[in-house]
């Protein structure tokens, strides 16, 4: 190990390894010399039952130790420990080529922010990984990535990239699971720092496989979600709430023939459930976002400018006018049920469609109120 300071920091997570991480260490520092800069390697034992913290020490390693479970928490511990300018990453169990790591900090000194791995777009050797995880698991987590947080990575979820120290306040990373490697490509798109690419070599690894196939892969999925309340909240909401509302339009005045098909009340009933289940969505959503932006600082350009607009007072002076002018329509009703002495109610196509303007204007009220506490600052 050098003695100066180092300039690169070689970070490795490592459960149960023995039998692979002494060489991935020796590898590690191998690329460290041909790079030609100072550096470190830094391995994170997760708790592990074998003796692979003395073998990651006996070869050079500076071990860390973190009891807490978790790719993620085991990183979090990496990275604070972490002495250089420029922070590589990579599993323990050598399917990463770390001696190779001297093209990621290259692109780190030349200006970019964070530098991924590709294995798709380098060599994937022999059975390295499975034939669901390649053509199936990885593929669609990393498509979904792409599109609901407009990254564009062609392997969002490889375990060998690298970054620049300066960067990682920027991310603020927080997740203790496999969704570790999801949130570091997102955060650094949403924040504006500059991504890149390098083809890599991917091999077989070495002992056996930590990876829950299904569990890990519904992390990844429910973080994303979680992280994007326009794609789950909002753009369903909207549909939901569109279909409902031309639904009603379209049946206000009675029942309509459609294909053959008479659409009756029924019907209507149903436009009227999409129409205020779609406007909770949307809500939810909006929630979500305002949260999202107030407590963990997510930069959100359609709030940014509605928020210096909008006022609880819009909010509530447009559900006031909604629910009013809905409430008059179903006391003209009323009034004109009551002189019929409350037989068949005859405007039920209209009551409908009155009652759910009454319930979108008083959810639209106390939305407002909940929203106003939201973007409350902290204290």
């Amino acid at each position: 190990m050098a003695t100066t300071t180092p300039q690169i920091s070689v970070v490795i997570p490592c459960l149960d390894e023995e039998e692979a991480v002494g060489r991935v260490v020796d590898q590690a520092l191998d690329g460290i010399r041909r790079s030609g800069r100072p550096g470190e390697v830094i391995v994170v034992d997760n708790a592990s039952t074998d003796h692979s913290a003395e073998v990651a020490a006996a070869h050079g390693a500076r071990v860390v130790y973190e009891r807490r479970r978790g790719y993620g928490s085991a990183y979090l511990a990496g990275l604070a420990e972490a002495r250089g300018d420029y922070i590589v990453m990579g599993d323990a169990d050598e399917t990463y080529p770390l001696q190779e790591l001297a093209p990621f900090v290259d692109r780190l000194e030349q200006g970019d922010d964070l530098v991924i791995g590709s294995r798709f777009e380098g060599t994937i050797h022999g059975d390295a990984m499975p034939f669901l995880n390649r053509f199936v698991g990885n593929p669609i987590l990393t498509g979904m990535l792409n599109v609901l947080f407009g990254v564009k990575v062609s392997d969002a979820h490889c375990g060998m990239r690298a970054m620049r120290s300066d960067a990682l306040p920027k991310l603020d990373l927080h997740s203790e699971g496999m969704e570790f490697a999801s949130e570091m490509v997102f955060k650094a798109y949403r924040r504006g720092l500059t991504v890149s690419e390098i083809p890599i070599d991917y091999y077989p690894r070495v002992g056996e496989s930590k990876l829950n196939r299904f569990g890990d892969a519904w992390r990844h999925v429910r973080f994303m979600l979680l992280y994007s309340p326009s794609w789950l909240y909002l753009y369903p909401g909207a549909a939901l709430l569109l279909l409902g509302i031309l639904g009603m339009l379209a049946l206000a005045s009675g029942p309509v023939d459609v294909f053959g098909r008479t659409w009756q009340i029924h019907t209507m009933l149903g436009f009227v459930a999409l129409t205020l289940i779609g406007a909770q969505v949307i809500q939810l959503g909006v929630f979500a976002r305002t949260y999202a932006r107030v407590t963990i600082g997510e930069h959100d350009p359609l709030l940014d400018r509605l928020g210096g607009r909008l006022k609880l007072e819009h909010g509530l002076l447009a559900g006031g006018i909604l629910a009013l002018l809905a409430l008059a329509g179903l006391f003209a009703v009323g009034a004109e049920w009551a002189l019929d002495g409350f037989g068949t109610l005859g405007r039920v196509y209209e009551t409908a469609l009155l009652a759910t303007g009454l319930g979108l204007g008083i959810q639209i009220v106390f939305a407002s109120f909940f929203l106003a506490l939201l973007s409350m600052p902290l204290r």
